[in-house]
């Protein structure tokens, strides 16, 4: 089985978006605010938007199941309130589930959170129960809620605590994955994410926090960052901070996709990261869509990479579907049901 870690619902019917842009424009005039049961959407719409997308690469380029979460780019904790976080959270979790109850076979939902700059994460602890009922494996968590401005704590202060207490309890992991920036300096996905990733690496290194949660799993997407390709680098700097190798510090607790995009970098991955801390994943429908004119293929056709790789056929099946079921404890349940 092909699982892909790393997937979202970027092609959602085009009344979610309308949706979201009047829940915005009412933050100016709260007259307008829209109520949920004002968003229609109906299960042919749903199935219309993936039968023509996700489900059809699925089937051409070989993967089986696909780690499903609402759009990382429009989760946009930045924007209005905390309640209004709350109230879009919801919304795109519930059409995450019905997309699951869809297609059981193909997707398996992972969880938005409602967080907002400043805010407690009592709502999001909370929004993670509820999803946990409704079957769902795993979380995004926004390391900069705020959105490219970065004002929020290091992944390792205490203020996450109450988030990592209950993703141990529900025995789930949590993606590391920003959102949508509000600061000019940095394009979203080819700046922004890529930021996010290296630098929650860096703060891991920085803290003890898998001392305190030593059970937590963290997923480090695109590959990790700039971290492989700069591994010599933070190798040195946790031994200049006198911290424990990384083998021991950090790579215990985190892990990296595949969504690189190209196969010189996929071989750098495979090469400097340990088999065992790396998951398929691809982002399909993602930041990068076009088609390679070096290769005449898609960028995001990662299962291309991994297959034409040098790895062992029990490399390859580690990393297409055996450690996303040790990241993932959720997950062969979910499938089995």
């Amino acid at each position: 089985m092909i699982i892909d870690c790393h997937g979202h619902y970027t092609t959602a019917p085009q009344e979610l978006t309308t949706f979201r842009d009047a829940q915005i424009a009412a933050l100016k005039d709260p007259v307008q605010t829209p109520s949920r049961e004002s968003l229609k959407i109906s299960d042919d719409q749903i199935r219309d938007s993936l039968e023509k997308a996700q489900l059809k690469l699925q089937r051409e380029r070989g993967s089986d199941v696909t780690i499903f979460s609402p759009r990382a780019s429009t989760m946009a904790h930045h924007v209005g309130t905390e309640a209004t976080s709350l109230e879009w959270t919801q919304i795109c979790n519930d059409l995450i589930e019905r997309v699951v109850g869809l297609y059981p076979k193909n997707f398996v939902g992972v969880c938005q959170l409602p967080q907002s700059p400043g805010a407690t994460l009592a709502g999001s602890v909370k929004e993670l129960e509820r999803c946990a009922k409704m079957g769902f494996i795993g979380a995004n968590l926004n390391p900069d809620p705020s959105g490219g401005h970065w004002t929020a704590a290091p992944l390792t202060d205490k203020y996450w605590y109450p988030m990592y207490e209950k993703l141990c309890e529900l025995d789930m992991p949590a993606m590391v994955h920003v959102s949508s920036s509000c600061n000019h300096n940095f394009h979203a996905t080819g700046a922004h994410y890529i930021n996010a990733d290296t630098t929650a690496f860096m703060q891991l290194i920085q803290g003890d926090l898998f001392r305190d949660f030593p059970n937590l799993r963290l997923i480090i997407p695109h590959g990790g960052g700039a971290v492989p390709y700069h591994w010599g680098r933070y190798r040195g700097l946790a031994q200049d901070m006198k911290r424990p190798p990384l083998g021991e510090h950090v790579m215990k607790n985190v892990f990296f996709d595949t969504c690189v995009y190209h196969q010189p970098g996929i071989d750098l991955l495979l090469k400097v990261i340990d088999v065992k801390n790396i998951l398929f994943g691809s982002e399909m429908v993602g930041a990068v869509r076009g088609i390679d004119p070096t290769t005449g293929q898609f960028y995001d056709d990662t299962k291309r990479y991994i297959d034409n790789s040098s790895l062992s056929d029990a490399d390859k099946h580690s990393i297409f579907e055996g450690n996303a079921y040790r990241v993932y404890p959720r997950l062969k349940a979910r499938l089995a049901a």
